[in-house]
């Protein structure tokens, strides 16, 4: 059965690649029936945060992807020492007793290039090592690459194709550090091995690690899954997107906050050096499941397009808008009524209408933060008039007609678009004006804005109470 992981470390928030990946991941494990482990990677004990951890979680509930499993490496540890305490016994790796001032990296350097083994603790008998172990010395454990038999590591990539590198290029990297922890490569490979993760979908920064992987996956007699690494997200200069240089840019929840709905935001993200066959843009979640594969991938890194005045991409922007005006009503009404509240407003007890006033107006909006700023003539009573609309006001005889229209509506019998078209029709004919006037003055007067949806759509979804008292207050 196809099992993939997403395994984040908590060192700071939910970065944007780090959520394509995990979206990814997701897909893949849906379209294939499989399972999708969310595997919290806190070994790095001096960098993690619990407030990282917040962070990670706050963004993937978020995005609305649940995961199947759950664990975190911390509460695992005694696997991995195990594990490394195996390929240690089948001759696989060695102690290293340097003392500490390198001995816990992984890519120490000597003069005159790089570092590749420490020959002398390479080649210790497994007495001396035992004695020196057992004498309490701290030491750290190394994987004992392969020399001088002229082997090569290979394997296929998803993305990238064939891959191989020779083993005497690998350094005898850490597996356990002189504390006793496992290095990352250890850790991610042992879970890896236990959990039977079949397929590893993760950034092209770890392509090269996985030659050490797969020695490792070897030396613990596992199945070897296969893998598949994914192009980088960059800035518009090129650059890496870093939390530390970039800031917010690179974080999952401003665009939560900037009112994203979750799965325009997964529709962009899977975007970012991902596209369909037919070069859709605009797709659901149920779409792009339907149709994500590896084939789709582009192996050049995809670039975040954004400014210092604004971190948001203008396509996601786009994205976003789209989803709005076109999604089905009844699953926008739950994030537009969030987004109100949070702002201080009340949607409509009276559900159909409340439904009919987020149709009405959604065709411009861009964002749910649009409903309670762009929105708030209909869901508050105090909002700001644009000049343009002021001017429409201020045209001669323009008050009086629309407080008479006012007037006229509050004793009629009807209240809908098409009763009071032809209330205010009528009484431009009786008054010999153009409809004009009273369409942009109602406008102006009922929303404070020059432009929005139809002039009559706006008299019922403001509500008949609402708009007497604004024609008559004017």
């Amino acid at each position: 059965m196809l099992r993939v992981r997403f395994a984040p470390s908590p060192t700071g928030y939910l970065h944007i690649g780090s959520a394509r990946t995990f979206i990814f991941n997701w897909m893949y494990a849906r379209r294939h029936g499989g399972t999708l482990i969310l595997r919290i990677d806190d070994t790095d004990v001096e960098r993690n945060t619990e407030a990282s951890l917040t962070s990670i979680f706050e963004g993937l509930k978020w995005v609305d992807l649940p995961w199947d499993e759950f664990y975190r490496q911390s509460e695992r540890l005694d696997l991995h020492r195990r594990l490394a305490n195996e390929i240690l016994a089948k001759g696989h790796a060695y102690r290293d007793f340097t003392p500490a001032h390198a001995a816990d990296a992984d890519e120490d350097k000597n003069e005159g290039g790089q570092w590749l083994a420490n020959p002398g603790m390479r080649e210790m008998s497994a007495e001396e090592s035992e004695r020196r172990a057992a004498a309490g010395e701290p030491f750290v454990l190394r994987f004992r690459t392969p020399r001088g038999a002229g082997r090569v590591v290979k394997f296929h990539d998803g993305v990238y194709g064939d891959q191989d590198k020779k083993a005497e290029d690998i350094e005898d990297f850490a597996l356990l550090r002189s504390t006793g922890m496992p290095t990352y490569h250890m850790a991610s490979c042992a879970d890896d091995a236990d959990l039977k993760i079949s397929q590893i979908i993760r950034g092209q920064d770890h392509l090269t690690n996985t030659f050490k992987h797969i020695l490792i996956f070897e030396a613990l007699g596992a199945e070897i899954p296969k893998f598949a690494h994914l192009p980088l997200l960059i800035a518009p200069d090129g650059s890496k997107l870093s939390k530390r240089k970039h800031g917010p840019v690179v974080s999952v929840t401003t665009y939560r906050d900037r009112g994203f709905l979750p799965h325009a935001y997964v529709n962009f993200l899977c975007l970012l050096g991902w596209s369909p066959k037919d070069n859709r843009e605009q797709m659901t979640r149920q779409e792009i499941q339907d149709i994500f594969s590896f084939e789709g991938i582009n192996r050049a890194n995809a670039v975040v397009n954004f400014t210092e005045e604004d971190p948001i991409d203008p396509k996601a922007q786009w994205l976003n808008g789209q989803h709005i005006r076109t999604m089905p009503l009844t699953e926008l009404l739950p994030y537009v009524k969030q987004s109100l509240e949070a702002a201080g407003l009340k949607a409509p007890e009276d559900a159909a209408h409340f439904g009919h006033v987020v149709d009405t107006i959604r065709a411009r909006f861009v964002s749910l933060g649009d409903f309670a700023v762009k929105g708030l003539p209909y869901f508050g009573d105090t909002f700001p008039t644009e000049a343009a609309s002021e001017a429409k006001l201020n045209e001669p005889g323009a008050r009086e007609l629309l407080r008479e229209l006012g007037a006229r509506l509050e004793v009629a019998q009807e209240f809908t678009e098409a009763s009071v078209e032809a209330e205010l029709r009528k009484l431009a004919t009786e008054e010999a004006v153009k409809a004009g006037v009273l369409i942009n003055g109602s406008r102006a007067a009922l929303t404070g804005q020059a432009v929005g949806p139809s002039a009559f759509h706006l008299f019922t979804a403001i509500g008949r109470e609402r708009s007497i008292q604004r024609l008559k207050g004017v």
